[in-house]
């Protein structure tokens, strides 16, 4: 009998059949044409053993992994098998839909730009050209918006104010005085109704969380909206409180005139233009207006909306007719960054010279990290790419997405990812959920083909590094693992290599979200204390022991217990107004308020903290004085 009569059941070779054991050299024939056997590979010969069948090694008694279950055994090698991928190796490449369209771009380029120095001094125009239209609209931006009469405007951000948390303003509010007869001529971003409160806020009895923070609106008590000078207590965002009022716009911003009103008996909510103010029916010291008439005179709109256009049409025009990586990736890279730092979602910095400043401080990292996203990421999935309208659909769409971050998911139930923002704000878990297996599903498809390229076993080593280091991070004691928009980019960038259209869309939006988050908040540590993690939120500080107070129609006397160590004062708000400081060993450990102090007819709000010299802890909550001159007990818990 021959070799050649001996075939499988579609008549293949004996030496093109699959080995019929494991891991061992391939097959060859003997010279005898009745011998069927193994010959030993070169390398086992040339070590002194032959490689035996896995039937054989398993059942030696030198086989270490015998106490695992043979079909356990089985599965391991299945798995290990799968994840070696096809040989050859499939290497991803897209093939343009409608290549003749798509290539012409770089078709125009070669044709009308044949040298170097020709593309250069192109570029060069492009972004020279970019970079004038960028600096005329921020300085007609920064230089426009004269109010006859008040003068230039005073740029804010979002969340300004005229009273600080808790005791900020000191005692009887002296550091934020003047309480009336004063003017602020202002001007407010764009998207300031979107600001929220994200640590809650006490407002009397209430307690603000995932809100805009404005507080009265109504004149008298009516509940409804007045034509003109609805009054605002103090502590109301300022920008949003003019949203509400009507005077600027939401989408656009716009500038007006505060006008200090003084002390005001009450304040009621009411809905305005999308937003819903908070009552509060006590006496507060400070309260503001807005005069009208003037926005027409004021000339100032958010660069933003103008800025965004040019952008975008000189990011599309580079991702159009630039087939080169190393030249698209770092120009769109510095154009996302200045303007999502500058314009689009700005840090909390009025003027543009101190903004620049920062975003200019922010870049110099940044650039060193965008590196090394682009050589490992970028630069092997854009290589070749010559389907040019897609990369702009896919990639810079995607990018844009992630960038404008504040816009495209603003309105995901998730303001910061900790423990506590997700207990507490309504919506966080599920929207989680969902996240969580969108990445999920999306890293299964990206798994398939990383396996089909054979970058499988070294990407899943990879991947098990950074899980390790998270882990560490998550066991040090007394600090928190904060993953930020740029640290999830990071993570996720690694998994986006191969060149395919989900592949190009994912790596733009990861790009984007990592422009966000660096342009906006800076490098944030990924560990992080708890009081940072807190900001202005409660600190979890011991609250004073208070002993029942002696509450008539006129006065009301509170006392309470010595604070213990390391506390050696104590701070009492009225009405969300700090009016008494006591600290040990100067006077009695009490205190009397009468109504005749504010003038004041209606309810009292009462809330006590314990104090280390001149830094207070957590309040209670709000006791009730009620008119009738009945005490209602704070309930558990603190505030701020």
């Amino acid at each position: 009998m021959s070799p050649a009569d001996v075939r499988s059941g579609e008549d293949a070779p004996l030496s093109e059949q699959e080995p019929w054991y494991e891991d061992g050299p391939e097959p060859s024939m003997a010279d005898s044409a009745d011998l069927h056997i193994r010959s030993p590979a070169t390398s086992d010969i040339e070590h002194g053993r032959m490689s035996l069948p896995v039937w054989m090694r398993e059942s030696s008694k030198s086989f270490h992994w015998k106490w695992v279950p043979l079909p356990i055994r089985h599965l391991a090698r299945a798995a290990a098998a799968w994840s070696k991928g096809p040989n050859p190796p499939q290497i991803q490449k897209i093939t343009p839909l409608f290549a003749f369209v798509q290539e012409m771009p770089l078709r125009l380029v070669e044709r009308f730009l044949p040298k170097k120095v020709h593309k250069a001094g192109a570029f060069v125009a492009l972004y020279a050209v970019w970079l004038l239209i960028f600096v005329l609209v921020l300085h007609h931006s920064a230089s426009s918006g004269e109010i006859e009469g008040y003068g230039q405007p005073a740029p804010i951000w979002c969340g300004a104010n005229f009273w600080s948390k808790g005791n900020g303003c000191e005692l009887d509010g002296s550091k934020c005085r003047p309480f009336g007869n004063a003017t602020f001529p202002f001007s407010c971003p764009a998207n300031c109704a979107s600001v929220e409160v994200l640590n809650p806020y006490a407002i009397g009895d209430q307690e603000v969380i995932y809100r805009p923070l404005v507080i009265g609106g109504s004149v008298n008590g009516s509940g409804v909206l007045p034509a003109e000078k609805p009054i605002y207590r103090a502590d109301s965002f300022i920008c949003q409180a003019a949203i509400h009022a009507g005077v600027i716009s939401n989408a656009k911003g716009g500038c007006g005139v505060v006008s200090m009103t003084g002390k005001q008996s009450s304040f009621s909510s009411v809905l305005g233009h999308n937003i819903q103010s908070f009552g509060f029916d006590s006496v507060f010291p400070k309260s503001f207006t807005f005069i009208t008439g003037l926005s027409s005179e004021c000339g100032y709109s958010d660069p933003r909306w103008p800025l965004l256009g040019v952008t975008v049409t000189f990011t599309s025009l580079l991702s159009l007719f630039c087939g080169s990586p190393a030249v698209f990736f770092p120009s769109v890279f510095v154009m996302l960054f200045f303007h999502v730092g500058i314009v689009s979602d700005p840090p909390n910095i009025s003027d543009y010279p101190s903004l620049t400043s920062l975003i200019v401080e922010r870049f110099l990292p940044a650039a060193f990290v965008a590196y090394v996203i682009y050589r490992f990421c970028v630069k092997p999935q854009l290589t070749g790419l010559t389907a040019q309208f897609e990369k702009t659909i896919l990639w810079l769409g995607g990018a844009w997405v992630g960038s404008l971050n504040n816009y495209t998911f603003d309105k995901i139930p998730i303001q910061r990812l900790t423990p506590h923002d997700i207990q507490a704000q309504p919506g966080a878990i599920p929207a989680l959920c969902i996240i969580v297996v969108s990445i999920f599903l999306i890293a299964l498809g990206q798994i398939w083909y990383l396996r089909l390229e054979g970058q499988f076993r070294r990407y899943l080593a990879i991947y098990a590094i950074m899980a390790a280091l998270l882990l560490i991070c998550v066991a040090i004691p007394s600090l928190n693992l904060r993953i930020h928009h740029y640290i999830l980019a990071l993570l996720l960038l690694p998994g986006t290599r191969m060149q395919t259209r989900p592949g190009l869309l994912y790596q733009g939006l990861l790009v984007g979200l990592f422009i966000s988050g660096v342009a906006r908040w800076g490098f944030d540590s990924i560990l992080q204390t708890s009081a940072a993690l807190l900001g202005d939120g409660q600190t979890n500080s011991l609250l004073p022991n208070m002993t029942q107070p002696l509450a008539g129609m006129a006065n009301i006397t509170f006392g309470w217990l010595l604070p213990p160590s390391p506390y050696d004062g104590l701070s009492v708000l009225v009405n969300d107004v700090e009016r008494h400081r006591w600290y040990d060993g100067e006077g009695e450990p009490s205190f009397t308020w009468s109504r005749a102090q504010e003038g004041g007819q209606g309810k009292e709000y009462f809330r006590f903290g314990y104090m280390i010299g001149s830094a207070t802890g957590d309040y209670t909550k709000a006791g009730i004085w009620t008119t009738e001159g009945n005490w209602i007990p704070m309930q558990p818990g603190r505030s701020r």
